[in-house]
């Protein structure tokens, strides 16, 4: 008897109607559609195809196939339809990584979310004149108590409140500002550029490393709307060097009758001193000496989600609110709800105590030592003694481009297997489930608790003792 021609065996490939009415396929279709099954199932198909091509028409690959095919499809479906946006463990000890998703939120914020997420709200409705309200509200609320005097408005992140700010206060006109404090923040963006897509003129004065009041004074003229100091937030300029202080800006726009604007950034809203973070000025402050606006980002230090805020003069913000501008960056519901829930800590004065970010950075030393301690027991309980373990004295960081030069003492694991390199085993626990993101620091993988949420320690101990059973790299 003849063996199959390569021909016979293709055209003996099953039928995609058949297929589909597999018991096994079509329960799959219950869970991610007929269409979705359909679609990936067509793809592995033209794949055997193509391997029978390739392999000379082996009835052994057909057979092979056709068996474990229901597996296959349902790890082919979950893969296809897996998110990328995906729960990490925190290990670097950056308490606000950019890339990580910068502040995790309190639990109450996230109470708040799912509240209003699946029903209707009073985002733009008065309950009491039963009629369209407004969404500035919902901030205004809890910063009148914070700032008592002043007033805030809410857009979707830092940058966009600058550059709103300054579209409105300053189009087509001038904007004075230091050369050391044209900034360049995450991703390349940097204020000059902003500043140009807010139709400002940009007017720098001083050096790099000097400016005095003089300068700005002899910059002003009939063309100047603005005087902006932006916070240096994500490096230092240190040696021979002048700044001009907000008290002397201020009282030089009180006298020259222009409005004194601040980019503040980081959105710290207390004194984090005795934390080690020494130059992080509140934003309380910033209006104490003289500023008439503030802008600063929500998902950092404020600990809450990511939104641009904006807070001074009501007459300012007003017309902030009226630029059409402002339409265009607003915060959708979500946001509001969780931002009122972060806010209301620090109004109860239990900021500290219950936002993650400030919970990490209050941490001290020795109760981090103690994490890590019963997080190497652990994984030596778990891995065998496969798993080296040491404790290093290190420094956690801020991070979110602020306090470039503060550290924060800390604790830190190095983890170590013989015949295993240190970017190995790193890239090993960022491939894992959960991923776990550590950092390679003099050649050795290190990873700090500080920045491991409470509760995650088990799932830290389990992914670092799994690498037991990696294979050597």
């Amino acid at each position: 008897m003849s063996s199959p021609t390569l021909q016979s065996i293709l055209q003996a490939l099953p039928k995609m109607d058949i297929l589909l009415r597999m018991p096994e396929v079509e329960a799959l279709q219950s869970s991610f559609g007929r269409e979705k099954v359909a679609q990936v199932l067509r793809a592995m198909v033209d794949e055997l195809r193509k391997n029978l091509m390739q392999a000379g028409g082996e009835s052994a690959v057909l057979e092979g196939w056709t068996a474990d095919l229901p597996a296959r499809l349902a790890g082919r479906l979950r893969d296809d339809l897996e998110s990328t946006l995906r729960p990490v463990i925190n290990a670097t000890g950056v308490l606000v990584h950019t890339n990580l998703g910068r502040s995790p939120l309190v639990p109450a914020a996230i109470r708040r979310m799912a509240e209003v997420a699946s029903v209707y709200t009073t985002l733009e409705y008065n309950l009491e004149a039963g009629s369209r309200g407004s969404r500035s509200v919902h901030a205004q609320r809890l910063f009148g108590k914070l700032f008592p005097g002043w007033t805030a408005h809410v857009v979707n992140n830092n940058a966009a409140a600058v550059l709103l700010a300054l579209n409105t206060l300053a189009e087509g006109r001038e904007v004075i500002v230091s050369r050391g404090e044209l900034v360049e923040i995450g991703g390349s963006f940097r204020i000059p550029d902003v500043m140009r897509k807010g139709q400002a003129v940009l007017k720098e004065v001083g050096t790099t490393n000097r400016t005095r009041l003089a300068d700005y004074e002899a910059a002003i003229g009939p063309g100047t709307a603005l005087l902006l100091k932006v916070h240096t937030s994500n490096y230092r300029i240190v040696g021979f060097t002048t700044q001009v202080s907000l008290p002397e800006l201020s009282e030089l726009g009180r006298r020259r009758n222009l409005p004194v604007m601040v980019d503040q950034g980081s959105g710290n809203l207390l004194d984090l001193s005795h934390s080690g973070i020494g130059d992080e000025p509140p934003v309380a402050a910033l209006l104490a000496q003289g500023a008439d606006l503030v802008t600063f980002s929500g998902d950092k230090l404020l600990g809450g989600p990511q939104s641009g805020i904006l807070v001074g003069r009501g007459d300012l913000i007003e017309k902030i609110r009226k630029n059409p501008l402002s339409r265009a960056l607003r915060v959708d519901k979500l946001t509001y709800a969780a931002l009122e829930a972060t806010l209301e800590t620090y109004v109860r004065g239990r900021a500290k105590e219950e936002l993650p970010v400030l919970r990490m950075m209050e941490q001290s030393e020795a109760s981090v030592e103690e994490r890590t301690r019963r997080c190497a027991a652990r994984i030596q309980e778990l891995g065998g003694g496969t798993i080296q373990t040491e404790i290093l004295p290190g420094a956690s960081l801020v991070g979110g481009g602020a306090a470039p030069t503060d550290e924060i003492p800390t604790r830190l694991l190095a983890v170590s297997c013989p015949g295993r390199s240190a970017a190995g085993l790193e890239s090993a626990l960022r491939s894992g489930t959960p991923p776990v993101v550590g950092r390679i620091q003099a050649d050795r993988l290190v990873l700090d608790l500080r920045t491991v949420l409470e509760g995650q320690e088990e799932d830290l101990a389990r992914a670092v003792a799994a690498l037991a059973g990696e294979p050597t790299r």
